[in-house]
């Protein structure tokens, strides 16, 4: 009987692996980011919201299609990169649309989310991400890609092993640190108003299967994909509780006079 038992679990997860896994993976873009985006433009604000997240996915989404032609790993990861690039496109075009600008033309207001009951936001070198116009984000993204296909040509598509180690060096450890800039947000501002619960569950309930279908999957996992995933799972527990010490601390934000860029 036991044995038996044993048998019946690893049809179980066998089918989830080949079936169920992949197929969420494709979707958890979709499904993760579609309320965020949708309450952002409801709100007409991006307030609480961190817009490194879409910074960080589309970076490290770039970088795993360049890393695919090098690695050839599962099908279904490469599927969810594109989708992930066209959700966060959409998700920095809402956030940067409905970003609140502080009433005061301050030396704060080309931050984005300075308001003035935000935490105070440190500057970063050249305003990296902080830019005031909309311009610079997408001259950037451009200019990353241009920068990635063109080395991929003179490197040689999958030709340099060091090279493919690197892309999926960067493309993993870049996506592990997502939670990093909604947590210390969150940690700053006491409070986690701004970020949907949904996200949050997305992607928690996305670790749990992105674990199963990496370290039970028959087809090619680099082990890239396991050390990251296990590292982004602690991070997105470490953001739920947040949300359990935190609550929605901040006043209701139709409350709050936000400027918007025209």
């Amino acid at each position: 009987m036991p044995a038996a038992s044993f048998d019946n679990m690893g049809a179980i997860i066998s089918f989830i692996t080949a079936y169920v896994a992949p197929v969420f993976l494709i979707v958890s873009p979709i499904t993760s980011y579609v309320d965020q985006i949708w309450s952002i433009h409801k709100r007409h604000t991006s307030k609480g919201f961190s817009l490194d997240i879409p910074l960080i996915m589309l970076v490290s989404s770039i970088f795993r299609v360049f890393y695919w032609f090098g690695a050839r790993f599962d099908t279904a990861l490469l599927v969810q990169a594109f989708i992930m690039i066209i959700m966060q496109t959409l998700l920095l075009k809402v956030s940067l649309d409905n970003r609140p600008m502080s009433p005061m033309k301050s030396e704060t207001a080309g931050i984005p989310f300075s308001g003035n009951s935000e935490p105070e936001v440190s500057r970063r070198p050249f305003d990296f991400w902080q830019w005031r116009r909309r311009k610079p984000y997408w001259e950037f993204l451009m200019y990353f890609f241009v920068t990635l296909a063109i080395l991929q040509w003179l490197i040689g598509l999958g030709t340099s092993k060091s090279y493919t180690t690197l892309l999926g060096l960067l493309a993993l450890g870049i996506e592990a640190t997502l939670p990093l800039p909604q947590i210390l947000h969150n940690y700053n501002s006491k409070s986690c108003a701004g970020f949907r619960l949904s996200v949050l569950i997305n992607w928690i309930a996305g670790d749990v299967m992105k674990m199963t279908f990496f370290f039970f999957a028959d087809s090619n996992i680099p082990v890239q994909f396991k050390a990251c995933g296990i590292f982004q799972f602690i991070c997105d527990l470490g953001l739920g509780y947040q949300f359990w010490i935190f609550g929605d601390g901040q006043p209701a934000l139709s409350e709050e006079k936000d400027l918007r860029l025209k």
